[in-house]
């Protein structure tokens, strides 16, 4: 009998501790937040097809990125070894072999 009783204790304190948790951060986002924040922001490969034939540079690919909206950007050589995966938010602008922007895409 006394084991019921302090089982039930120690299910009543635990439920009650959790109710009591709390996080001093906000998960929602604030309303100042601009939509570059965001992590689900998409790319708009059409604002950054002015890199098209124009040597890639870290200072181009930056431009690129902020003017099609991506979270991030990368050059890809014409043999570089890239994943998969789909990211909406990634700027890719491709390049030949003399390092000319001759593709931009997302993904």
């Amino acid at each position: 009998m006394p084991w019921k009783y302090a089982s039930s204790g120690l299910v009543l304190v635990a439920a009650v501790l959790a109710g009591c948790s709390s996080t001093s951060e906000s998960t929602q986002p604030s309303a100042n937040a601009s939509p570059s924040d965001s992590a689900y922001s998409r790319c708009d490969a059409a604002a950054a097809q002015f890199a098209l034939g124009k040597p890639a540079s870290a200072a181009l690919l930056e431009q690129a990125r902020v003017k099609a909206g991506a979270q991030t950007a990368r050059v890809l050589g014409p043999n570089d070894m890239v994943t998969l995966e789909y990211r909406s938010d990634r700027l890719n602008l491709n390049t030949d072999k003399s390092a000319t922007v001759n593709r931009v895409n997302c993904g």
